[in-house]
C-alpha cells in the first residue's frame, strides 16, 4: 500500500503535538494544512516543509491525493468539518472532544458508516503507557467487576483565556468538555464502557467573574466575556449497577501546581489507582491484603504522536478505529447530561 497522505485542519496550537506522530509514521506522511490564519499557515508550511496550504479546508477535501484529515480545530467546527471530510472519502481523526453535543456525533457517525471509512476520537491518554499497563491488567481480570469509580481533573487558577475555549460560540463548554472528556473517557475505557443511564449533575462559573481572577498561564486575567462554567460534577449511575463520581474544574482553589489528574477504580477482586498505577488486592484464604505497583521500564512515543501512528497503521492494515465514535457518543451523552441536569435542577435520565 503507498503511504497514506495526511491533512491537517487548524494548524496552531494541538496540532503541534500530532506532528512528530505523523512524522514517526511509516504508514503516513504530512503534506497539507489548512487554517484561517493565513500567517499560521505560512509559519506551518516552512516549519514543516509542507506545501499545501489553504485557507479554505474544502481544498484539503477534494484533493484526491489526501487520505486522512486531522481536525485540530476549536470544538464547535468539529462537527460540519468531519461530516465534510467523511463524505469526501476521507478518513478522519478529530481531537477531543469529538463534537460537542451527543446530536453532533451521531451525525458523524452516520457520515462514517455513509462513507466506508474511519473515524477516531484523539483521546491521547489511552495511549499513555501507564494506561495501557493498567488496562491490560483490568482486562485480564485484576479487578473483577468495577462497580464504583472516582474520578477527577483539576487545575487551580488554570484556565486558557483564548476565545476558542472560554466563549461557548467555539468551545460548547468549559472545563466539563475541555479536560473532562480526558478523564471520563479513561475512565470509561477502564471499566470496559457501560452504558450511562442517569446522572445528577452540576456545571457553574464560580469564581470566573469574581474580581481579579486570574489564570497562572501567564497571569493573565480572566476576559470578562467568559461564558462558560469553571466547575462542573457529577454522581453517573450505569446500566450495570456501577457508579462514577466526577469532578472537573479549571479555577478550583485545590492544592496542586498545574494539574491534578486522578482516578481509583474499586471492582469486587480488587481496587487501583491511576496514574500510580498501584493495584490493590486481596487473598480470602490467608487472610492478607497486598499492594502492589506496575513498573514501566519504557512508556514509548508521547502520547498525542502515538495516537496519529497508531490510528494510520490501523488504516494501512484494514483495522477499526483505535477510538470508535460509538464509546465518544457515550462520553458525550454524559457530559451533554451534566450541563442538563445543571438546568433541571436534579437527575436526568439517557437514552
Amino acid at each position: 500500500m503507498s503511504t497514506l497522505k495526511v491533512g491537517i485542519v487548524g494548524v496552531g496550537g494541538i496540532a503541534r503535538t500530532h506532528l512528530p506522530g505523523w512524522e514517526a509514521s511509516s504508514e503516513a506522511e504530512l503534506v497539507a494544512g489548512s487554517d484561517i490564519s493565513e500567517e499560521a499557515l505560512k509559519r506551518f508550511g516552512a516549519e514543516n516543509g509542507v506545501t499545501k496550504l489553504h485557507t479554505d479546508p474544502e481544498a484539503l477535501f477534494s484533493d484526491p491525493d489526501i487520505d486522512i484529515i486531522d481536525i485540530c480545530t476549536p470544538n464547535m467546527y468539529h462537527a460540519p468539518l468531519a461530516i465534510a471530510a467523511l463524505s469526501a472519502g476521507k478518513h478522519v481523526i478529530c481531537e477531543k472532544p469529538l463534537a460537542p453535543t451527543p446530536e453532533d456525533v451521531r451525525q458523524m457517525i452516520a457520515a462514517r458508516d455513509a462513507s466506508g471509512k474511519e473515524l477516531m476520537t484523539a483521546q491521547h491518554f489511552r495511549f499513555q503507557g501507564s494506561s495501557r499497563a493498567l488496562k491490560d491488567e483490568i482486562d485480564a481480570g485484576a479487578l473483577g467487576d468495577i462497580y464504583h469509580a472516582r474520578s477527577w481533573m483539576l487545575r487551580r487558577a488554570g484556565a486558557p483565556v483564548g476565545g476558542g475555549f472560554i466563549l461557548k460560540e467555539h468551545s460548547g463548554g468549559g472545563p466539563c468538555i475541555d479536560i473532562g472528556v480526558h478523564i471520563l473517557d479513561l475512565t470509561l475505557w477502564f471499566m470496559g464502557h457501560p452504558k450511562p443511564v442517569a446522572i445528577s449533575g452540576v456545571a457553574r462559573a464560580e469564581l470566573a467573574h469574581q474580581e481579579g481572577a486570574f489564570s497562572q498561564w501567564g497571569r493573565q486575567p480572566i476576559p470578562s466575556h467568559y461564558d462558560v462554567e469553571d466547575f462542573a460534577a457529577a454522581f453517573v449511575r450505569f446500566d450495570n449497577g456501577a457508579i462514577l463520581i466526577l469532578e472537573v474544574s479549571w479555577l478550583l482553589h485545590h492544592p496542586t501546581q498545574g494539574e491534578d489528574m486522578q482516578m481509583w477504580l474499586y471492582g469486587t477482586r480488587g481496587g487501583a489507582h491511576w496514574p500510580q498505577c498501584s493495584i490493590c488486592e486481596s487473598n480470602s484464604q490467608t487472610r492478607q491484603q497486598y499492594d502492589r505497583k506496575l513498573m514501566l521500564m519504557y512508556d514509548g512515543l508521547e502520547a498525542h504522536a502515538q495516537e496519529c501512528v497508531e490510528f494510520a497503521a490501523a488504516i494501512a492494515q484494514g483495522r477499526p478505529s483505535p477510538v470508535p465514535p460509538e464509546q465518544s457518543l457515550q462520553v458525550m451523552k454524559i457530559l451533554d447530561g451534566i450541563y442538563r441536569s445543571q438546568e433541571a435542577g436534579g437527575e436526568v435520565r439517557l437514552d
